[in-house]
């Protein structure tokens, strides 16, 4: 049996249910192929269930601010730590309701099974064939686990298996600090386990700013032991403890958390019948501006691409390869301004440009210390460093790397900036309320403008001739 469509969507994640939403706009001749377990990365394993288990976590570390602060009875506070997990079970079942839904709507053009290419425009999926127009591969990835590692069985768990727990030993070993194991790392600990965080590198939360990352190592370190720049090596302690080794030092674990990073979902897909070229992944090479591999009409986008691994650039990829799936020819689409959030306390996240990819030369830096800043002081949250980055000689802002209290409400002020090729000048001529978190940006603003060596002619105003839209009204 052999079935037609115009576009063939492979993945039910974030990528793939836009791709679908996107090629909805122009046909309803689309068919999407998962083999599930539906309901997305995100909203599954990712995102939304760990930012359920930091909420609780972050609040109660607050408890020694609110005692210092006069309020009494904070050390009757206690953690019942599997009611934490049960609670992030359940909104997360809530969050993958949505994705769930869409999926099934679509009825027969929703085929559950792993398809392979018998050549670039039919897929195989259990005896079926698929003949598509295009096609567009939006597999998500897995966790990366080192083979050795998998004979520890359950006492080795990732992101995608530790939400299922209905308990968790109190000692663990963070392997791997991007920003899941920062985030997961930070929460444990502020829930009362005992936690180690390892990593080879020397930069933590994917930044990569060395000062901005010491800064989150010193946050970091107020809650769990961090190792950077040692290799980590794993074996069995007795029937349910694990041995960590990392440099010249041994210790035992109850358990392990790897955040190692994650690999594309490609095996089984057949992509060895495609004349394509791959990387040194073993993934297929792709042009970035339209995502299409190759001379082919199949497009890759979101997480198994491994260019932008994040929610809203995965949801981004999906409208860019379904909009150039089905309109053959069209200019292309225009990437948003790069934009990271991690969600320990405070928050980390990188705008535009990042600091080990700025040019040698002809750069300003400014940059602000939260521990003096008002705002963050008084409400003993006053801790942080902002660095942004211009460009010389015009000011033009280019970047940031922060850590910094509501670091992702000021992450977005600046990745808005920075789409906007907005100058120092001109943010400087924004409003700045008092007191707020945001006359940190201000200060880190300013130095940045000395840092240009330029002296401001005016003050930081704009002029009666420039236009002004809130003043249209007549207010």
């Amino acid at each position: 049996m052999v079935r037609k469509t115009k576009l063939a969507v492979i993945g039910a994640g974030t990528a793939g249910l836009t791709a679908i939403k996107e090629a909805q706009r122009l046909t309803q001749d689309v068919m999407l192929i998962d083999d599930g377990p539906l309901g997305t990365t995100c909203a599954r394993v990712g995102c939304m269930p760990s930012k359920t288990l930091l909420a609780p976590a972050h609040v109660y570390a607050r408890r020694k601010f609110l005692a210092e602060a006069g309020v009494l009875g904070t050390d009757a506070l206690a953690i019942d730590l599997p009611a934490v997990l049960h609670h992030v079970r359940q909104l997360r079942d809530r969050y993958v309701a949505g994705p769930i839904a869409l999926a099934e709507s679509l009825g027969s053009r929703y085929l559950k099974g792993r398809p392979r290419f018998l050549d670039p425009h039919t897929l195989e999926v259990d005896g079926e064939q698929i003949e598509a127009d295009a096609i567009v591969i939006a597999t998500g990835s897995q966790p990366v686990v080192p083979d050795g590692w998998r004979a520890l069985g359950n006492r080795v768990l990732t992101s995608d298996t530790v939400f299922e727990q209905k308990d968790l030993g109190r000692r663990v070993a963070v392997i791997g600090l991007g920003a899941i194991g920062v985030e997961l790392g930070q929460a444990l600990a502020q829930l009362g386990l005992d936690v180690t965080g390892l990593t080879r590198g020397q930069t933590v939360g994917g930044l990569t700013d060395p000062e901005v990352s010491a800064t989150l190592i010193d946050c970091l370190r107020e809650d769990l032991r961090i190792h950077t720049g040692v290799q980590v090596d794993l074996g069995p302690s007795g029937d349910a403890a694990v041995r960590v080794s990392a440099g010249d030092q041994t210790f035992e674990v109850d358990w392990v958390l790897a955040s190692l990073g994650r690999r594309p979902n490609i095996e089984g897909l057949g992509l060895e019948n495609l004349d394509i070229d791959f990387d040194e992944r073993g993934a297929p090479r792709f042009d970035p501006a339209t995502l299409r591999i190759g001379k082919h009409d199949i497009f890759i986008a979101g997480d198994v691409n491994g260019v932008r691994p994040i929610q809203h650039e995965a949801a981004d990829e999906g409208r860019v390869a379904a909009y150039h799936a089905l309109r053959p020819g069209a200019p292309c689409l225009r990437r948003r301004a790069p934009l990271g959030i991690v969600f320990t306390e405070p928050n980390a996240a990188y705008v535009g440009q990042r600091y080990a990819a700025l040019p040698s030369r002809e750069i300003a830096i400014g940059e602000v210390d939260f521990s003096r800043q008002g705002r963050a002081l008084l409400e003993g949250r006053n801790a942080g460093r902002l660095r942004v980055y211009l460009a010389c000689p015009d000011g033009r802002l280019l970047g940031a790397e922060m850590v910094a209290p509501d670091g992702e409400h000021l992450a977005h002020l600046l990745a808005w900036a920075v789409q906007k090729a907005m100058t120092v000048d001109e943010l400087l001529q924004l409003p700045f309320y008092h007191p707020v978190v945001e006359e940190g940006l201000r200060s880190a603003l300013q130095a940045a403008r000395r840092a240009l060596g330029r002296k401001r002619q005016t003050p930081d105003l704009p002029l009666c001739g420039e236009p002004a839209a809130w003043a249209l009204g007549g207010n």
